[in-house]
């Protein structure tokens, strides 16, 4: 599951932290101490909430090619059997930022009628967890040496991971296309990794301008532009 009541709480974190440190080079107050290992009577929920603020903190510093689980746990001040408890590795850590709730069970509500909406709708969902992120992480997230990011989205042997959101636009397309709404000679996988370039390239462009561009906006407009396309 996407954890976004646990990701927001771990960005506002970080900004926290942030605005501390700077007060405490003002000499506005004093330096935290460290409280060494946390006790094993420790609420999990919390201890994970560490570790997510310590990896984005880290990212937002260095890049998600910089992660280990060794610097996360240092960071969050942590054992590393703490951070075993909640993910396996440091991929599936990174990719709990992304991959999100099983997108096969999100209910949109735009009618299969109108495809080009209902995928623009099922990609904001994604879209509104990496704004939720904020700009300067994605710019440090979003990067190619990211191998999490790639393997979620993009494919095997021809085939989209499960519950990801580039195999429910494929579902969708299918059921457009069979409802007749959809070119019969339309590749509904080819146009779902079309849809999901875009995509990536409208999160590119935001990153690159700062969070000037207004990403909802872009992908509104051009997988509506895109898909309106493909069904001519």
């Amino acid at each position: 599951m996407f954890d976004i009541a646990i990701i927001h709480k771990a960005v506002y974190n970080v900004n926290r932290n942030r605005a501390c440190s700077k007060n405490i080079c003002k000499g506005d107050s004093e330096p935290m101490k460290k409280c060494g290992r946390p006790p094993k009577k420790d609420n999990p929920e919390e201890n994970k909430e560490k570790v997510m603020t310590a990896a984005i903190a880290l990212i937002e510093e260095h890049g998600a090619d910089y992660i280990t689980v060794r610097r996360v746990c240092e960071r969050a001040d942590v054992a590393t059997g703490t951070f075993y408890y909640h993910f396996k590795n440091k991929d599936e850590l990174l990719i709990h930022f992304v991959r999100g709730t099983s997108f096969s069970e999100i209910e949109l509500n735009t009618p299969l009628s109108d495809i080009a909406g209902r995928i623009t709708e099922l990609y904001l969902h994604l879209i509104c967890k990496y704004t939720a992120l904020g700009v300067k992480f994605m710019k440090s997230f979003y990067t190619p040496g990211n191998q999490a990011l790639h393997n979620y989205m993009g494919e095997t042997n021809g085939k989209f991971a499960e519950d990801t959101v580039m195999a429910r636009c494929e579902m969708e397309l299918v059921a457009a296309q069979r409802a007749g709404y959809l070119k019969e000679n339309t590749d509904a996988h080819k146009v779902s990794a079309d849809i999901c370039t875009i995509v990536k390239g409208c999160i590119f462009e935001w990153c690159l301008s700062d969070g000037e561009t207004l990403l909802e906006d872009m992908v509104r407009r051009i997988l509506r532009a895109y898909v309106n396309y493909e069904i001519a």
